[in-house]
């Protein structure tokens, strides 16, 4: 089997395998599952899951897709492929709960191979990572999360936790806003310098261990109480999301440059979410706790874990 039809194969498999467990977690709804081809080559299979009792919507796409040019997205830090072929085989996802208690999720894990065969061009990578977007935040699920992480990255390296958290915190930051996304997680590209073994065992290290990182904090959170004010206050920050992935998301823009389905390209999108001007929180509310502690970047293991001993 060649190093294409493995990442292909386990991609498909890990597809497979958090729709199963998503839609287990949520008891009412299934995932639609809809086929794709892509003109330009390549096509995927999106799975979405709408209006269930847990997560409001859901989307774990996969997509393998080929073509004669390298989109503008992918060259501006590889302007030596530009005008090159390329293949990119990934599996992409978004979760978004009903519950404001339980938190938005965006996980990626992908393979590109750039350039042509017959020349000194080619080149692969793999690339991905997974980060999280509370409303509310509890210290016990940051630690939970970060510890998942940090095991995915233990080992293949003792400084790569340390390097891929970090990485995360700079690219879903909103420099708009000035604050990031969320508490973070794992984000990672280029990967390729171990040679392709090992760099694919640590893809598959990432992947396997999403939902361990994901599954539990949901468990706990789903039954939460909460009221109009909480889903107010859902609804406000998922307009951050919106605002990184039209702005800012690498992911987003290769899909629409490279020609790829626009209805799975944009499904990371929430349902629904609102805007209001000039917006600010009730200070010392639980709404002003998540800006104050949350959304800048720390040492979540240091400083959460001192929280929950407390």
């Amino acid at each position: 089997m060649n190093e294409l039809s493995q990442v292909k194969d386990y991609l498909q498999a890990l597809q497979n395998r958090i729709v199963a467990e998503l839609e287990q977690l949520d008891g009412k709804r299934s995932f639609q599952r809809d086929a794709w081809e892509r003109p330009g080559g390549g096509g995927g299979l999106s799975c979405v899951l709408s209006d269930g009792a847990v997560f409001e919507q859901a989307g774990v796409g996969f997509s393998h897709v080929f073509g004669d040019e390298l989109p503008p997205s992918a060259t501006k830090v590889r302007p030596e492929l530009a005008g090159h072929s390329f293949q990119a085989i990934g599996v992409s996802l978004v979760i978004h709960p009903r519950n404001p208690y339980v938190p938005t999720s965006h996980a990626n894990f992908r393979y590109f191979i750039g350039g042509d065969a017959d020349d000194e061009s080619l080149t692969w990578w793999f690339g991905g990572g997974f980060d999280l977007t509370p409303y509310y935040a509890f210290a016990e699920d940051v630690v939970h999360w970060h510890e998942v992480a940090k095991r995915a990255c233990d080992p293949f390296g003792e400084d790569l936790y340390a390097r891929y958290k970090a990485w995360c915190d700079e690219y879903f930051f909103l420099k708009h806003r000035n604050e990031t996304r969320g508490i973070g997680g794992l984000f990672f590209d280029d990967v390729n310098e171990p040679g392709f073994d090992r760099s694919f065992e640590f893809l598959q290290s990432v992947g396997d261990s999403f939902m361990s990182a994901y599954g539990p904090i949901v468990r706990k959170r789903k039954n939460h109480r909460y009221g109009d004010r909480q889903r107010e206050f859902q609804l406000y920050r998922r307009g951050r999301y919106v605002e990184f992935n039209l702005i800012y998301d690498r992911g987003t823009l290769f899909g629409l440059q490279s020609g790829g389905r626009t209805e799975s390209i944009l499904m990371s999108l929430p349902p629904r979410v609102r805007w209001e001007y000039d917006w600010q929180p009730e200070p010392g509310s639980a709404e002003a706790k998540l800006y104050n502690d949350y959304l800048q970047p720390h040492d979540w293991l240091a400083i959460c874990s001192n929280e929950t001993d407390a």
